[in-house]
């Protein structure tokens, strides 16, 4: 069994990337915080591109963002939207999670303070699986 996760620091920099979103055209803000396997916190913001195809979630910066600091075990994620209820990643965030995460919690935030607790499992239930051409 996994010991609890202190939820706050996760949310507080998730609150925090999502003040930084760069969301003009849909004004939907979105901040992502993941704890890594060394307990730090790597943070990111959805941003957006006049070509739409462009944008990039938050989950995809906060793991794209991780890897580049050599980080790939993450092990919780919070994910702040400013819908109620708060919205889950997007099916392409969930892969992207996947890649590197089996099964995680996952807390669904916004502003107001509603939280919804669930686990990429959940939110995942058939992930994409891929033995690669050479069995790995």
């Amino acid at each position: 069994m996994s010991p609890p996760i202190d939820w706050e620091p996760l949310v507080e920099a998730a609150l925090a990337a999502q003040q930084r979103a760069y969301a003009p055209y849909s004004r939907f803000p979105v901040g992502a915080a993941l704890l890594m396997e060394d307990g730090s916190v790597v943070a990111g913001c959805n941003v957006e591109n006049r070509s739409f195809g462009l944008t990039v979630c938050a989950e995809r910066n906060a793991v794209t963002t991780a890897v580049a600091l050599g980080r790939t075990l993450p092990q919780a994620a919070v994910v702040v939207t400013g819908t109620s209820p708060p919205s889950p990643p997007c099916g392409m965030c969930l892969e992207s999670l996947a890649e590197f995460a089996r099964e995680m919690p996952i807390l669904l935030v916004n502003p107001a303070g509603e939280r919804v607790e669930s686990r990429l499992e959940e939110l995942l239930p058939c992930r994409f699986e891929w033995s690669g051409p050479h069995g790995d």
